[in-house]
């Protein structure tokens, strides 16, 4: 099959930017099924401008989010309830995880600016026994099954930025979070990784150019 037109690439980014919607965001709900009724605390690593952190509150008697920007998290501040059991800070996704540990771990669409084996190495060494990790990352393109899976996902990125927006007069802004560079790391070699990393680890790719990673600790 030959390759779309130049011009396909820019017209489907000018679409986009009239209807934005936000691709992570539409993982929160499947992250929150993953994790127990009620947990103590959780940690939301580059959580934005705190829209999980703020979800994950429901479930959590207490949510840290952490950022590298100090911009965001004081933009995650702002938008936060005073009564929102959530805290936020601006600190590094390796370095800043602080000396406690944590029921739920969550992660999205961070890890592959990060070197993904000390990345989920620190994740682990700061989740609770019993506790679960849930990330969501990119993964760069390799396999036909990747092709497959990021062509039929154009169209239904349509689909859902016409419905997202169905109504509205104008675009409005997805939530602010940092600007996200193309993946590294194919998907076999996360999985190769997390697997050395994490045993029994669960990892599936997903539409929306996005692969899902859940780890329950013993």
């Amino acid at each position: 099959m030959s390759p779309p037109p130049r011009r396909f690439p820019h017209a489907l980014e000018r679409f986009h930017a009239a209807r934005p919607w936000d691709h992570n965001a539409h993982f929160h709900r499947w992250i929150l099924r993953q994790l127990p009724g009620r947990v103590g605390t959780a940690l939301d690593v580059g959580c934005g401008s705190g829209d999980l952190a703020r979800l994950l509150a429901g479930r959590a008697e207490h949510v840290h989010g952490i950022d590298a920007d100090p911009q965001i998290t004081a933009r995650a501040r702002e938008l936060t309830p005073p009564a929102v059991p959530v805290t936020f800070a601006a600190a590094d996704a390796l370095t800043g995880l602080g000396d406690r540990s944590y029921d739920v771990i969550t992660c999205v669409a961070v890890v592959h600016h990060l070197p993904l084996t000390e990345a989920l190495v620190a994740f682990r060494d700061h989740l609770a026994p019993g506790g679960t990790l849930v990330i969501v990352g990119l993964a760069r393109e390799r396999t036909p099954v990747d092709r497959l899976l990021g062509t039929v996902s154009v169209p239904l990125n349509v689909v859902m930025a016409l419905s997202k927006n169905r109504g509205r007069r104008a675009s409005r802004p997805v939530s602010m979070t940092a600007r996200t560079r193309p993946a590294g790391l194919t998907f076999i070699e996360i999985v190769r990784e997390a697997r050395a990393v994490l045993p029994g680890v669960r990892l599936r790719r997903r539409l929306f150019w996005r692969y899902t990673l859940v780890w329950r600790r013993p």
